[in-house]
């Protein structure tokens, strides 16, 4: 979706909505570190995020990338600087049309600044010298298809204040037709340069209103975290500091705890006046750090860590090509990223229901995502929780014990860093260690539910004045006999669905909606929403097919994400791989789902095994 209709829907139902800015940053680990800070910040719903371009066009393949993954696998509506520096037409449009393909729909158009070396502000042989020109161009060759936002500066641009007082008012009226230009040339939004003085923020809206631009005009709010960074970016951007800013950092400004403290105390204040004088959005450039931006956030009431509202169970697609899409098998909970991943081929995504078997065409994941599971930050966490000595199925039983307890906040069967049982599931916690305690591994559940409100802190989606349903769902592995025990008490059990899977691919399968079914086999809703006005939405489903999809990567676990984490020089390296090896080999996968969602008991049929 574009980013100017989103935020113009926000204005006219009197919502408040805020962004994030990124930049690339310079190491593998560095970006792998961002996604996983983004992540966790795009959890809260931003309206957007948008990443840099880099000084002098330095990070152009590399902001490609990860604009794409912002769109693709953290799934967070994305907005891709775009500068003039050291880009011929050519470079433009190869970087318009890549952005296309990954179903971004978003450019912020920008001169740039100058490329490494240079003062001055110097044209690419063949390529545009100002933001003016490249929204016209962008406009020209693409239509309608991008919203175009672009800088605004309530100070001047930097490049137009000749002295060091700020613009004179000649400088800063021609800055302000400037923009009105490249407004009227096809640009929808703008975004601001950074400021510290609110007062000269409101001036130039008002002034911007009184030349008749109408788009909307969002604040660029930079908090201040280190004295040191401050003061060079508001050297280097021209910018008044209010002299009560200065006042305030000046006895602090070696002491980085208390500057930080200053920046979301003075940040939470700023934000607070704009939001007060009635503009309701705010940009913040977040310099890849999270604490303070959302500190300052959560001090304005914007964001709330117990309550982030959520139009489906999982976080939905931002990409053009699959945003209807509105179910989802649950068996890739923990690995969301690996789903998308897998199902990236697909030309139609499931809306309303799953669809024919026959359709799930599921890829192998893709050695970029292989390497995403390897990432430094997720490795160092499970080494530090599961890189442990084993010698037994009792000390691999009491690792997922400890999980499910909470003592364990890393997961090899989830692709996050941190992971601890979700939250709906928290009260069948002392359930699932007994499960655990038994040698039935859990690695996915879900308790039952009947009516839940839509806007219920825990397991609320979809919008207010709904109801929520959830079928009882456990996912597991166990050994034959125990697979074969639970085989037996399903099948005396009309509300049970079973299925379970060897390595191999031995199926063992009872109840409704699996293989062993008298009626047609078919997709099994095991989450759906009643909403008013709406028909019913059921975005979570178990099924057969995706189930076997799911089954090599949930198996491979066990020694490509587990077993990988032992040194090869340390003593019980040999016995814990040997171990892991054998659970992997002889182990079954098994998925439970309990039909009866109102009187129904899934640990029933798990007792005594």
């Amino acid at each position: 979706m574009k980013i100017p209709q989103k935020i113009q829907a926000a204005l006219d139902e009197g919502r408040k909505v805020f962004s994030f800015e990124y930049f690339p940053p310079k190491t593998a680990d560095g970006v792998e570190n961002l996604f996983d800070r983004m992540d966790r910040m795009v959890a809260y719903q931003p309206a957007f995020c948008d990443i840099t371009w880099g000084a002098g066009g330095s990070t152009a393949d590399l902001t490609l990338e990860i604009a794409t993954r912002m769109q693709n696998n953290i799934c967070v509506e994305t907005s891709m600087h775009l500068t003039c520096t050291n880009m011929p037409v050519e470079r433009i449009d190869q970087a318009l049309e890549h952005i296309k393909a990954a179903g971004l729909q978003n450019v912020l158009a920008l001169r740039g600044d100058p490329p490494h070396g240079q003062d001055k502000f110097v044209a690419a042989e063949g390529g545009f010298s100002c933001a003016l020109d490249l929204v016209k161009h962008i406009r020209a060759k693409y239509g309608d298809y991008f919203g175009i936002t672009v800088a605004g500066y309530p100070e001047a641009h930097p490049d137009a204040i000749s002295g060091p007082d700020g613009a004179t008012p000649e400088e800063y009226q021609k800055d302000l037709e400037y923009l009105k230009s490249k407004m009227d040339a096809g640009a929808d939004l703008i975004v601001t340069q950074l400021f510290y003085d609110v007062d000269i923020f409101l001036k130039f809206v008002a002034d911007c209103r009184a030349m008749g631009v109408r788009a909307p005009i969002i604040p660029g709010i930079m908090p201040i975290t280190t004295y040191g960074g401050f003061k060079r970016m508001t050297a280097f951007c021209k910018t008044k500091v209010p002299q009560s800013i200065l006042d305030a950092l000046e006895p602090i400004k070696d002491n980085e705890e208390a500057v930080r403290a200053y920046g979301i105390h003075q940040g939470t204040e700023m934000c607070r006046r704009i939001l007060d004088s009635g503009i309701s959005t705010l940009h913040m450039y977040t310099l890849n750090q999270d604490k303070t931006t959302l500190a300052i956030l959560k001090n304005l009431g914007l964001i709330e860590a117990a309550n982030i509202p959520r139009s489906l169970p999982w976080r939905p697609a931002t990409n053009l090509v699959r945003c209807t899409e509105d179910v989802r098998p649950i068996y890739w909970s923990l690995r969301p990223k690996s789903y998308l991943a897998r199902t990236a081929a697909w030309t139609k995504f499931p809306s309303g229901r799953l669809g024919p078997a026959e359709a799930l065409s599921y890829s192998d994941l893709p050695d970029k995502h292989r390497a995403f599971l390897k990432r430094k930050s997720r490795a160092a966490a499970l080494a530090r929780d599961w890189a442990v000595p084993i010698a037994s199925t009792e000390d691999v039983k009491q690792l997922f014990t400890r999980f499910v307890s909470g003592e364990v906040s890393s997961f090899p069967w989830s692709e996050a860093v941190e992971a601890t049982l979700s939250p709906d599931s928290a009260p069948i916690s002392a359930q699932l260690q007994e499960l655990n305690a038994a040698g039935l591994l859990t690695v996915n559940s879900q308790p039952a539910v009947n009516g839940a409100k839509s806007d219920d802190a825990v397991l609320g989606w979809g919008g207010p004045g709904g109801y929520i349903y959830q079928k009882a769902y456990v996912e597991c592995f166990a050994p034959h006999d125990k697979v074969t025990a639970l085989l037996e008490k399903a099948k005396a059990t009309p509300s049970i669905s079973l299925m379970a899977v060897s390595l191999s691919g031995h199926v063992l399968a009872t109840g409704p909606g699996t293989p062993a079914s008298t009626t047609p086999f078919s997709a099994n809703a095991v989450t759906w929403g009643v909403f008013p006005g709406r028909e019913v939405v059921q975005p979570t489903v178990a099924d057969f097919t995706s189930f076997l999809a799911w089954k090599d990567e949930a198996f491979g676990a066990w020694v490509q994400d587990w077993a990988t984490l032992y040194k090869e020089d340390d003593e019980g390296t040999p016995m814990a791989k040997k171990l892991l090896q054998e659970i992997h080999d002889t182990y079954y996968l098994v998925s439970v789902v309990d039909n009866d969602y109102v009187n129904g008991d899934i640990f029933a049929l798990f007792a005594g095994i």
